[in-house]
């Protein structure tokens, strides 16, 4: 049986200043008192971080907006956390180090209440930013830099948090010039689709169905559904790879992408 697609709403940032999505964010709140819980798990510096979001959103309007730690002196698992993700309108995962959210999270009740809340209830919102947006999908790309990472071996993937499945979002990705590594990781794994996002700019995935790309810069689109050609089998640790036919799209803010057809809507 497919699986059910899920009723709530994921943003996701690919870096850089955050006051516009924030005041997006803010705008998507069914109230001005909905709870935001501010996640801090990859942040080297989480009360600093956590602090500022917490400004800036209170600037904004929102009037419950709390801290949640989940770290090396935090559990995820207490019971005053997993009160918080039930009663949460939006779950914001700040930036920094994502294999430490999934250090922390994985196979944990606080990630099964935050999956839940997400496939479940169409108010729910799930957001992040950088390493907050990277590590939202099923698998997400944690190393990989310049020509190296277009040969074997040159590329790191690991399990993220599979709130979005079959996909790789890549943060800061035109700045830190990433597309080599966002076309290794869709040679890899074709039928994950592997979305850019510049900074300042973002996608809203509404009802797991389609991303709606937000922001100044563009979110740029590898689909590799038509690849052939790839040598990835045959090749030893440091070769570089192969493959043809990889569909590229730059999208700006407004067009949208269909996560499942793979079909673009909207012409600027």
């Amino acid at each position: 049986m497919p699986r059910k697609s899920p009723l709530g709403t994921l943003v996701a940032l690919g870096g850089g200043d955050d006051d516009a999505m924030l005041a997006m964010l803010t705008d998507m709140l069914p109230a001005p008192t909905a709870p935001v819980e501010i996640v801090t798990t990859a942040s080297s510096n989480p009360g600093r971080s956590s602090r500022g979001y917490q400004d800036s959103l209170h600037d904004l309007g929102c009037r419950s907006v709390h801290h949640l730690r989940a770290d090396e002196r935090h559990p995820a698992d207490t019971e005053e956390n997993l009160k918080r993700l039930e009663r949460a309108a939006m779950v914001f995962f700040t930036g920094g180090d994502q294999e430490r959210i999934t250090e922390f999270w994985q196979q944990t009740r606080a990630l099964a209440v935050l999956a839940d809340r997400y496939r479940h209830d169409a108010a729910f919102i799930v957001a992040g930013t950088s390493a907050g947006a990277a590590v939202l999908p099923d698998c997400m790309i944690v190393e990989g830099h310049g020509a190296r990472s277009l040969t074997k071996g040159g590329l790191r993937t690991a399990t993220g948090l599979g709130l979005l499945g079959e996909v790789y979002l890549d943060q800061h990705f035109a700045e830190r010039g990433r597309f080599s590594r966002l076309a290794h990781a869709v040679v890899q794994h074709p039928m994950r689709l592997g979305l850019g996002l510049g900074q300042e700019t973002g996608i809203i995935v509404r009802g797991g169905q389609e991303a709606e790309v937000f922001g100044d810069g563009v979110v740029m689109v590898v689909d590799g559904q038509h690849l052939h050609g790839s040598n990835l089998g045959r090749i030893g640790r440091g070769e570089p790879i192969a493959g043809q036919d990889l569909r590229v799209h730059v999208l700006v803010s407004g067009q949208r992408l269909n996560l499942h057809s793979r079909q673009v809507v909207g012409n600027q």
